[in-house]
């Protein structure tokens, strides 16, 4: 743990764990409010947050030289409270924040929001100062959000210490959002209030001195408060605790929603490898965040609606849906988003017709998805009425259906209407044999009169058709993900690190021939190939392979045979290989005269087929990533590759290659037969486990090109570099 309450003699673990440390700190019994001013925004804001949605709970204002602020008396200092403190929200200036910490923990106090900047963000010193700020805070026993953090919104228990103005109500509800940026904490939450989202914490983690988002997402895990969770990151600073925490997330079935923000530097690569180039920071993190279930958008918009979704629709989404809608443009958008996601659209059952053809007028075409027609201006009853005649027909030919529901953005004359109306789309959710899901036509804001009507009824309605299809195809693969997770077995191999050979190149770097060893001793299939150190070794081996034949330079000091003239391809009789030979060994001493050449490696043309990239790199904070994709002279060219974690199962391979833009080279066509995926999946498999055994000092394991034909696939050529 990066930090628990020690007992008093600070010798010896207390059983107060983080997560109760920071239950209390969000749920503070008290709160001082250090550095309060009238001449402060800050201040004001945070001030009148506390009165408005926490009446009861004791504020006190600290300042030294103010009798009364924000129209209450002010104190000295804190120790001048006279009263228990649970919770300094401290808003002084940099200098005066570690003073005011000690002064803090003096009186007694466990618990601090530090709003003030000026610490590690701002360079060398200002991280000096966090350091002092952190130690104190550690020495002391409290527990510290900050700095440069605006605070936190505690909705389930209508509290909020927080900077920045927030409007009522405060709306509670089952989503717990995680912010690593104060600023946006006031639009994400706006933006959840005119949406209906509601939440059970909103927390904006600032410099993460103490308390990380990783802490936070682990807290908002075990809350019994929250159903999902949305987070916005900018970092993650401890990969190994953030995947236990959203593997717990996975297991407990609460979906981790993650907007992932930026592009870091390029972490250390194996130089040697295609891949280095290829694979960077950003998709190393969209992998780990996929392979541990978290589900990836790339807008606040959609980390909202897509949380909210699965916040409020806890019952598995399938992809077989049926939509009820009032417009016929409604159906054709969405029958072009479903495409996009991947989501069905069976035809309506015979019965399911029948009934509607009754209901509707006889204009109207009742096939999915339904437009109810304009006719819904004259009975407004139709729609839902509509509604119920699909929930009937739902059992097994739909998974999901889509209600869109028409909101009023003002009260109508006679509120009653809306209300009943709401209530029969209820009455219809609850006796559904499948997830109905209520979504409005447009992005707008759903009106406080619509929003009081969805309270009263008990529903949610996921906002607009772009977003709520993006989050409708989010929600069903995270549950169809979820299902293949929770049943994923790590995989292993008999490799040991003690059979590897860094023969030679000082670099890391294993000969051809030691690569093509270590594969196939973990059952991997590899071309048969023999070393010829002279041109006549070399026509013997080739009459011994059948022709043609490849020639490549077997030197652990040439990773890139063809850029030094180091292979000769389609060689087709004894005389051209002695040639190719001498023009090999010739061509790779002229380009590199210090490296080692061992010979020239002689194996079997491989015709036909597709030839793929896989390799596997070690990751300094996710440690080994696979990516697999099109290979040959044909990898930095197309740069289509898709990653994967490891360890990694043959489904999950499978799923990788289907998502690869070339991924129709495998079906074949054009009198070639297709590629056994299955089969490849198999194969590269055993080439991870292998890279798995070598550990933590493996630097890149690289098969390129992987050949398969058919049933028929083997490593054509390999690449290890070791650290």
């Amino acid at each position: 743990m990066a930090w628990r309450r020690l007992s008093g003699d600070g010798t010896a673990p207390a059983e107060e764990t983080q997560l109760n440390r920071l239950a209390r700190l969000l749920k503070p019994q008290s709160v001082a409010l250090i550095g309060a001013t009238d001449s402060s925004m800050w201040s004001l804001y945070t001030y009148q947050n506390l009165r408005a949605f926490s009446p009861d709970l004791p504020v006190y204002c600290v300042h030294p030289r103010h009798d009364v602020v924000h129209g209450q008396p002010a104190h000295r200092s804190i120790g001048a409270i006279g009263q228990p403190v649970d919770l300094a929200y401290v808003m002084v200036p940099t200098s005066e924040v570690i003073p005011v910490i000690g002064e803090a923990v003096s009186a007694g106090v466990r618990h601090a929001v530090v709003l003030t900047a000026g610490f590690a963000e701002t360079g060398a010193e200002g991280r000096a100062l966090e350091e002092r700020l952190v130690a104190l805070a550690t020495e002391h026993d409290l527990v510290l959000l900050g700095p440069n953090g605006n605070g936190f919104i505690n909705a389930s228990d209508q509290l909020a210490p927080y900077g920045l103005p927030i409007a009522p109500p405060l709306h509670a509800g089952p989503l717990g959002i995680v912010l690593q940026s104060g600023g946006l904490a006031s639009v994400v939450l706006h933006m959840a209030q005119t949406r209906h989202i509601g939440i059970s914490h909103l927390v904006a983690t600032g410099n993460e001195a103490m308390v990380t988002a990783t802490d936070v997402l682990a807290y908002l895990v075990d809350d019994p408060g929250t159903a999902a969770i949305a987070a916005f990151l900018e970092t993650i600073r401890d990969p190994g605790r953030f995947r236990a925490v959203a593997e717990a997330a996975l297991g407990a079935g609460k979906p981790m929603v993650v907007l992932k923000v930026g592009r870091s530097a390029a972490g250390e690569r194996a130089a040697l490898a295609h891949t280095g180039a290829l694979v960077g920071d950003r998709d190393v993190v969209r992998a780990a965040l996929r392979h541990f279930g978290a589900v990836q958008v790339d807008s606040l918009e959609d980390l909202l609606v897509t949380a909210g979704l699965l916040a409020y629709n806890r019952a598995p989404l399938g992809r077989r849906l049926a939509a009820v809608t009032a417009s016929g443009g409604a159906c054709d958008l969405i029958a072009d988003r479903a495409t996009d996601e991947g989501i069905e659209l069976p035809e309506f059952p015979a019965a399911t017709t029948t009934g509607l053809t009754e209901l509707l007028p006889a204009f109207s075409n009742p096939r999915n998805p339904l437009d109810v027609t304009g006719y819904v201006v004259v009975d407004p009853t139709i729609s839902h009425r509509a509604l119920e005649i699909v929930v009937e027909g739902a059992p097994g030919h739909y998974d999901t259906i889509l209600y869109q529901a028409t909101l009023p953005q003002s009260p109508p004359r006679d509120p009653s209407l809306t209300l009943n109306r709401l209530k029969a789309v209820k009455a219809a959710v609850e006796r559904s044999p499948v997830p109905v899901v209520i979504q409005t036509v447009s992005s707008s804001d759903i009106s406080p009169f619509a929003r009081s009507v969805l309270d009263e009824v008990g529903l949610h309605a996921t906002n607009g058709i772009e977003h709520g299809m993006t989050a409708l195809g989010h929600a069903i693969d995270w549950h169809e993900r979820r299902r293949r997770l929770m049943g994923r077995q790590a995989t292993g191999t008999t490799v040991t690190r003690e059979r590897v050979r860094l023969d030679g190149a000082g670099n890391g770097t294993l000969s051809e021939a030691a690569a093509r060893e270590l594969l196939a001793s973990g059952g991997v299939p590899v071309v048969p190939a023999r070393l010829a150190t002279t041109a006549d070794a070399a026509v013997a081996a080739a009459l011994h392979l059948g022709f043609p034949v490849v020639l490549k330079v077997a030197s652990p000091g040439v990773a890139h045979k063809t850029d030094v003239g180091g292979v000769a391809m389609d060689v087709r009789g004894p005389d051209e290989v002695a040639r190719a030979f001498t023009s090999i060994t010739a061509s790779v001493r002229s380009a590199l005269p210090r490296a080692r050449v061992d010979g020239v490696l002689v194996s079997p043309m491989r015709r036909g087929g597709a030839e793929l990239l896989v390799s596997v790199r070690r990751d300094l904070a996710w440690g080994p990533v696979l990516a697999v994709g099109l290979g040959g002279v044909w990898v930095e060219a197309l740069n289509d590759t898709s990653l994967r974690l490891l360890p990694v199962g043959a489904d999950q391979v499978e799923e990788a290659l289907h998502e690869l833009r070339g991924a129709a080279l495998l079906r074949g066509g054009r009198n070639r037969p297709p590629v056994s995926v299955g089969r490849v999946a198999e194969v590269v498999v055993a080439i991870a486990a292998v890279a798995m055994s070598l550990g933590e000092e493996l630097e890149a394991l690289e098969v390129n090109p992987l050949w398969a034909d058919g049933d028929d696939v083997e490593v054509l050529d390999a690449l290890v570099v070791m650290r």
